[in-house]
């Protein structure tokens, strides 16, 4: 989900220790899947899944599936509103494009979502390369990737044009991804809104064929 790291306090404080080891796993495959559809970073991302102790089994399922099936894979969207109205950019790769968009329209029917006609959502988002970064920019650095092209930087999160992003993971030593960066995006008025959204995007996460939820919401805590 982009911007998901803005909210981890809050989903911190939500729950059992269970559940964020599930959570841990769902990055973990995620990744792996990425590497295997990418060709880069495969043993990376496999040698991190082992850190955090998920099993072999588990990662052999993923690779296997993945080899499976990757001819007959296709990519696309689907376009909807989460709950409070949120818009949702749900990237998918799948074998079978009419069992996905059952399933996402199921789930989205009985999550108080909706899902919506192509071209519903995608208008209020901009395609953009994201990087997350470990320690915050000083004040030079930041000029210095300005000068590069730089379209925006917060929540230690660094945002460039889609072309641009192997010029900035070279730069900065750090990879990244393409993500769906909302324009417009709807203001939460509670904790509670946003936990929402985060339980609705952490199941539909579950669901194999989906890559990337890429959510339109904000919050601003009050004091």
């Amino acid at each position: 989900m982009s911007g998901h790291s803005k909210w981890n306090n809050i989903k911190n404080r939500k729950g059992a220790q269970d559940k964020k080891r599930s959570a841990l796993f769902t990055k973990a495959s995620r990744n792996i899947l990425t590497a295997l559809r990418t060709g880069i970073g495969l043993d990376s991302a496999i040698a991190k899944a082992k850190e955090i102790n998920m099993p072999k089994e588990n990662i052999d399922r993923l690779v296997n599936k993945f080899n499976a099936k990757k001819n007959n894979l296709i990519s696309f969207f689907i376009e909807g509103f989460a709950p409070h109205n949120v818009p949702v950019m749900v990237e998918v790769e799948t074998d079978n494009k009419n069992r996905i968009l059952a399933e996402v329209k199921l789930f989205f029917k009985e999550n108080n979502g909706v899902v919506g006609e192509n071209g519903s959502v995608a208008f209020g988002f901009d395609r953009v390369g994201e990087i997350e970064l470990e320690n915050a920019l000083d004040e030079d650095k930041e000029l210095e990737l300005i000068d590069m092209g730089l379209l925006d930087y917060k929540d230690n999160c660094i945002y460039c044009k889609m072309e641009d992003l192997k010029k900035f993971e070279d730069k900065l030593g750090t990879r990244g991804e393409l993500i769906m960066q909302s324009k417009m995006p709807v203001m939460l008025e509670n904790e509670s809104q946003v936990e929402d959204i985060l339980d609705f995007v952490e199941r539909l996460e579950e669901n194999d064929d989906v890559i990337n939820v890429f959510t339109g919401f904000d919050y601003e805590q009050k004091n």
